[in-house]
């Protein structure tokens, strides 16, 4: 009877909560020197956290995201928002481009969503703070069949794509100031009487209007991300629906875009490069991506750098359906294209979870991010679940989104519909956190064990840069000159930032030198800034060129 006793003690008082949501795993050579910035696909708030899993910052909107969110090296957030269109009502749909900045105030809104356009799953700012978007475009079956469509496989309305460059004007305007547009850039061999007739194997620079042609498709393309390379003036897009990711030339005027010449590299806006399935312009036997998302480009500096990592979300993959992370490295010189063959490479430089050894399958949705340590961090979008793997493979954080369709889930119960589009690392030393305070509060969730026991190492104090140092001509035009302060004045290094957070100038003072200069002639007209690095927390300068 004693025993008895004491069991039933124990099972009423020593009951356990599962962690279910939250932070789960905090492991030894994760990148802790920085922060995660999520927006729930059901929530009007976009959170950042740090590496314990604690809330730093939050945005709110009107607008679910639609889908993809940033952090401007301004601080500012760039926010998409779904405008619920009824005419465009599919997965990923949007509308609405924002900026709110660090106090929660929408500074610029814009609207791409109308009867025959909606702006859709994600938004790029470029180094001249204009904002490329992906928007669709429609086109009646009329037009189509008129582009050369077989007939009995065109629904009433098809959805083309469309790459729009919009220039922010006050607080709810906006220039479009550069376009591309698939249609410009079709071939078929169906119809014979149209312009457009050609060997679409002959012309692997253009889309094919008949591959998976269906009467009762109308989003046929289906991009869903965009990046930009600087370096290059090039735009890589990744095409769900043809499982695909293209690159075109964004050196050229408008018009040069709609054509097939122009633009550093001669074409237009043909193709330039083309990468996952062959079979889209009649070559080869073999599928490389299925269904993929967040092709980007790899930043310089990094490992990998300026090769493309890509989340391959391996729906209908031969031999079973598995997600894997997917690097590639194009040739980029003129992207070699070998004439009626695979564009290349035939192999990728790193594969995550290859074979399934981990057992990872997201449907849709999710990304990576290649990080400074050599880690990547792997966003499962249907599962809201982020994670952070070594190059071996091995995870090393893991973190649940707590926010699902009906609000924040209590530790110990399963969030319902918790899916996130992507997220996004940022370094504690971003230039966007420059003049902030950044302080880690509570969980989003109501309590995590493993949160509470984590520490971290971070410098979270104000940055003072205007007593720091002074930076003139400000706006600048041909030159930069950095005065520093003589009390932080010994061996500094100076560094010179664009708009997209990356170092393209540097200097390094010696003790007793407090002023240097930047050439900035070649430079674009847009944002800067001007960066002090000591051993300190780094301080940062806005600076504008404008020539």
């Amino acid at each position: 009877m004693k025993y008895l006793y004491i069991l039933l003690l124990f099972s009423f008082f020593g009951k356990a909560i599962c962690q279910t949501v939250g932070l789960s795993q905090h492991s030894a050579g994760t990148l802790d020197d920085g922060y995660v910035l999520f927006a729930p696909n059901n929530a009007y708030t976009t959170y950042l956290i740090d590496r314990c899993g604690r809330q730093v910052k939050t945005w709110n909107s009107a607008y679910k995201p639609g889908q993809s969110v940033y952090i401007l090296p301004d601080g500012t957030l760039l926010h998409t928002g779904n405008a619920n269109n009824t005419t465009f009502n599919a997965g990923g749909k949007g509308g609405i481009i924002e900026k709110i900045d660090w106090n929660g105030n929408v500074t610029w809104s814009y609207t791409i969503s109308d009867a025959t356009k909606c702006q859709h799953h994600d938004a790029k700012i470029l180094p001249n703070g204009n904002v490329l978007v992906i928007a669709w475009e429609k086109k009646t079956n009329t037009e189509a069949i008129a582009a050369g469509r077989n007939p009995s496989l065109v629904p009433n309305t098809l959805w083309s794509e469309q790459i729009l460059e919009i220039q922010p004007v006050g607080s709810n305007g906006g220039n479009v100031v550069w376009e591309w547009h698939l249609w410009n850039h079709l071939v078929q061999d169906y119809d014979a009487t149209k312009s457009n007739f050609n060997s679409v194997t002959a012309n692997p620079q253009l889309m094919n209007l008949n591959y998976k042609a269906s009467a009762t498709t109308t989003d046929w393309i289906h991009l869903n991300s965009i990046d930009y390379n600087e370096t290059l003036d090039q735009i890589i897009l990744s095409s769900h629906n043809t499982n695909e990711v293209w690159i075109i030339d964004h050196s050229t005027t408008t018009a040069q875009a709609a054509s097939h010449t122009g633009g550093n590299s001669g074409k237009g806006g043909d193709f330039l490069y083309r990468w996952g399935n062959p079979l889209t312009y009649n070559v080869g036997t073999t599928t490389q991506l299925f269904g993929q998302h967040n092709a980007r480009w790899i930043e310089s500096g990094l490992p990998f750098d300026n090769q493309i990592m890509i989340f391959n979300n391996g729906v209908g993959r031969t031999g079973g359906n598995y997600s894997t992370v997917e690097i590639i490295n194009p040739p980029v010189n003129g992207y070699n294209y070998l004439a009626a063959s695979p564009y290349l490479p035939s192999t990728t430089s790193w594969n995550y979870n290859y074979g399934n050894s981990n057992a990872l399958y997201a449907m849709n949705i999710s990304g990576a991010q290649q990080l400074s340590n050599g880690n990547v961090l792997i966003c499962n979008g249907p599962s809201g679940i982020f994670t952070e793997v070594n190059s071996a493979g091995t995870t090393l954080w893991k973190y649940v989104n707590p926010v699902g369709n009906t609000g924040i889930a209590a530790q110990g119960s399963t969030p319902t519909q918790n899916t996130v589009f992507r997220c996004n690392y940022y370094p504690n030393n971003y230039s966007g956190f420059s003049g902030h305070t950044l302080t880690a509060g509570t969980t989003i969730e109501n309590s995590n064990t493993v949160s509470a026991s984590c520490s971290l190492t971070l410098t979270t104090s104000e940055h003072n840069s205007a007593e720091a140092f002074k930076v003139y001509p400000n706006p600048a035009r041909d030159f930069i000159a950095v005065q520093l302060n003589e009390l932080i004045a010994n061996n500094q290094l100076i560094e010179l930032i664009d708009a997209l957070g990356r170092v393209i100038a540097t200097a390094q003072f010696l003790q007793g030198s407090t002023l240097c200069y930047f050439d900035t002639a070649s430079l674009y007209n847009g944002l800067y800034f001007v960066r002090v690095a000591s051993g300190k927390e780094p301080l940062t300068v806005k600076v504008i060129i404008n020539k």
